[in-house]
């Protein structure tokens, strides 16, 4: 499969698919939370439009969780080598260029435009990211009008019969690039471009102006936007400290949590900017406090640290050392290859990109090793089959298990309530004060 028939079905890129699927959704996150999905109709062309934070996990975050073989659309420059151009109509992307590519070559969008046409007509979704670049912000930055303008000019090629859905997706990673973290997706309602089709007809650029704002706001209320440049650390912080503890749930998903927070402390800062100001900085002092002593939100939430539970807990990590040295030899090199190779991106964004992408290679490797080992070394066969299954199963156990050492935090904690430590005690004071403060709204 290539450029010219990339909207057909492929069988060698659906297996590929669902061993990607399988990794992102299982191993790589704790958890995905999905929302929404059944406003995403292919039966009618269909645009996704996703917010762009985590480089291209989010590309990932809609592939995983649609059944489809979407088709992405991406700069031009990256197409430049045939080998690599090859690889990437593969993969189901297409080349956008920029004024900045040359004149010349933006004339070749012509042949992108048809190809997406054929994409939707084929009942498989288009996938443009519109703000045009990442950034690590929990904020939607200016959207590029090529989203707007490729609804309208596949409405133009139809004559304008017919509907195009506009779909904004809303990505939040409790993380950017934590191993097992909670991604959550939310399909949002769709945007029917017929409703601006008359305004296009008599004024192009004001339909696609007023289409990009319409989606811009629709994109807001599906995913976090803090709009609060001079204060954005603290309001995001707040997110953290408050919400946290809801970050697993699915019925009211802390992406939900987090924007009602924002728009209370929105509307605090109208109505009372000297106490907004001051929950601000006491989040920043909590933060930076916390950091100092090593602490987390979640011990800070606990209103007692019982020394026999203390014990327990640190039996229970003796007890299960076994399955930790297990699950550590069999993918430690999976992980921290993976681990060392991401924390050298000089973009932070692309950090859980290179991590997800080592992690996912190198399975292609010790994937088929350990299963020959297993059948070299196993009898009889499915024993040996169910052996190299659990070995992804021990490495989530041996992650758990070290998460738990944090346990050892709690005995220090203990220590510096019993003591009456002074900094501890102002750092959990300004806690249950801002958490009180904040719960008030």
């Amino acid at each position: 499969m290539g450029k010219k028939n990339i909207e057909k079905f492929d069988i060698f890129y659906q297996l590929l698919k669902k061993y990607v699927d399988f990794w992102h959704n299982y191993i790589f996150y704790r958890r995905v939370i999905v929302l929404g999905r059944d406003n995403v109709d292919f039966s009618v062309p269909t645009i996704l439009a996703p917010n762009h934070q985590n480089a291209l996990m989010d590309a990932m975050a809609v592939l995983c969780t649609l059944d489809r073989q979407l088709v992405f659309l991406a700069r031009a420059d990256i197409f430049r080598k045939k080998f690599v151009a090859k690889v990437l109509y593969f993969l189901k992307m297409l080349p956008v260029y920029r004024i900045r590519d040359g004149f010349d070559a933006v004339k070749q969008n012509d042949d992108t435009f048809r190809d997406t046409l054929r994409v939707m007509e084929n009942r498989n979704g288009v996938v443009i990211l519109p703000e045009g670049n990442h950034a690590t912000f929990r904020k939607l930055r200016q959207l590029k009008k090529g989203i707007c303008r490729i609804a309208f000019q596949t409405a133009e090629a139809k004559e304008f019969k017919g509907e195009i859905n506009l779909v904004p997706v809303g990505l939040e990673y409790s993380h950017y690039w934590r191993f097992r973290q909670v991604l959550t997706v939310v399909y949002g309602h769709p945007i029917h471009v017929s409703e601006y089709y008359d305004s296009y007809r008599e004024n192009p650029n004001r339909a696609i102006a007023e289409l990009r704002d319409r989606l811009s706001d629709e994109m807001k209320k599906v995913m976090v936007h803090i709009g609060d440049e001079e204060n954005y650390e603290a309001v995001n912080e707040l997110r953290t400290i408050i919400n946290e503890k809801y970050s697993d749930k699915i019925r009211y998903p802390k992406l939900f949590r987090d924007q009602r927070l924002v728009s209370k402390l929105n509307d605090l800062r109208l109505t009372d900017p000297v106490s907004y100001k001051v929950l601000c900085e006491d989040s920043l002092a909590v933060r930076d406090q916390a950091t100092k002593l090593n602490v987390t939100y979640r011990h800070l939430r606990k209103k007692s640290h019982r020394l026999v539970w203390l014990a327990l807990s640190s039996l229970l990590l003796l007890v299960t050392l076994p399955v930790f040295v297990a699950g550590a030899i069999f993918n430690f090199l999976t992980y921290q290859v993976a681990y060392q190779q991401a924390i050298k991106s000089k973009d932070p964004a692309f950090i859980s990109t290179a991590r997800y992408g080592f992690f996912l290679g190198l399975s292609f490797i010790f994937g088929p090793l350990y299963i020959i080992l297993a059948l070299i070394f196993i009898k009889p066969w499915w024993l040996a089959i169910m052996a190299f299954m659990i070995i992804p199963v021990l490495g989530i156990l041996a992650w758990n298990w070290f998460l738990l050492l944090r346990t050892v935090v709690g005995f220090r904690i203990w220590n510096l309530m019993r003591t009456g430590n002074p900094v501890f005690r102002t750092l959990l004071n300004t806690y249950t004060s801002l958490v009180k403060r904040v719960s008030s709204l």
